[in-house]
């Protein structure tokens, strides 16, 4: 039997605190992944991988308790948080050593785990890349919703080649994480970097459930930041706009000189303080918002060439490695 028609999955499940809710989530999970390997829809060596982020909490010894009685569970224990992009990625090229396809999903398992068979029906067609999309955003709250829609407006704007309402809700095949692997950039941003890749891929559509314990370890500063990561890693527009900044502005120079030398000819040149304050104002935040801009892709110049790991493993249970 072709291994796209009965694959070995593994799921990655990146883990940050999550001591509350993975009780209920392994339990789910386990559930379904017996009810996938029933139905035949995947092989019997199918295995949950728990990625551990350098959790403070008591995620570790759970997950290791776990992984120890369930013949299904496995895990990596990183030796730092790393943050949930590098916790993800290390999960999936880890896997990807034993299966022929990985299904990434969040421990909270607010995404509709059901949606699964649909990922797994897209990848026996022949789609080495599947992305999950959000039906809706019923379950977020008023100001979430406005900013996720501005982050995706903002990206499609910049040029950055990125579903909306898209997730870390995927199913990749075990060729499509290797050939991840080879991006080594530092500024990793997996929204924008997988359809970078060109993979065949095609699109589920899930429901999105309320957290039911923990909390989210997404914050609006983390948001900011993974925003942030995406438009400096897929988009150069920000700089050219600066350039088309300095261009306006210097039309706009010509502009009051023009008038200033008009008005003193014909002899109605008056002091005008809040001119002159407004222009130094708009010109001074005009440059400090480009130093900004420069300073930051600077930064991310320099990350890059240090060549730092992007995270480290301290424990690892994995298949045929268990005690």
């Amino acid at each position: 039997m072709s291994t796209k028609e009965k694959p070995i999955l593994g799921i990655v499940v990146p883990c940050y605190n999550e001591e509350e809710a993975l009780p209920d989530s392994a339990e789910a999970l386990d559930h379904k992944l017996s009810d996938l390997i029933e139905k035949g829809l995947v092989s019997e060596k199918s295995f949950v991988l728990f990625s551990n982020d350098g959790s403070k909490d008591g995620t570790a010894a759970y997950l290791n308790q776990i992984c120890h009685k369930n013949p299904h569970f496995y895990m990596i224990d990183l030796l730092k948080n790393v943050g949930h992009q590098y916790a993800l990625l290390a999960g999936m090229q880890t896997a990807a050593e034993f299966c022929d396809c990985v299904i990434t999903i969040d421990a909270d398992l607010q995404q509709d785990i059901e949606a699964m068979d649909d990922f797994l029906e897209a990848y026996r067609k022949g789609y080495e890349v599947v992305y999950g999309v959000r039906n809706d955003r019923s379950a977020d709250g008023f100001f979430k919703k406005m900013t996720a829609s501005a982050f995706y407006g903002l990206m499609h704007l910049l040029g950055a080649d990125i579903k909306s309402n898209s997730a870390d809700y995927r199913l990749m095949s075990a060729d499509a994480v290797r050939s991840l692997s080879e991006y080594g950039e530092s500024n990793l941003f997996l929204r924008g970097l997988i359809p970078y890749m060109g993979y065949p891929s095609d699109t589920v559509y899930f429901d999105v459930k309320e957290r039911q314990k923990g909390k989210s370890k997404y914050t609006f500063s983390k948001m900011l930041t993974l925003a942030f990561d995406g438009i400096t890693s897929f988009s150069d527009r920000p700089l050219k706009m600066i350039g088309t900044v300095g261009i306006l502005m210097f039309i706009f120079s010509l502009g009051m000189i023009l008038h200033s030398v008009i008005t003193y000819i014909i002899g109605a040149n008056q002091p005008g303080y809040t001119t002159t304050v407004i222009s130094i104002w708009m010109v001074g935040g005009l440059l400090m918002i480009s130093m900004g801009v420069l300073g930051a892709y600077i930064g991310k110049i320099y990350s890059e060439t240090k060549h730092r790991p992007r995270y480290q493993i301290k424990n690892t249970i994995l298949p045929g490695k268990k005690e």
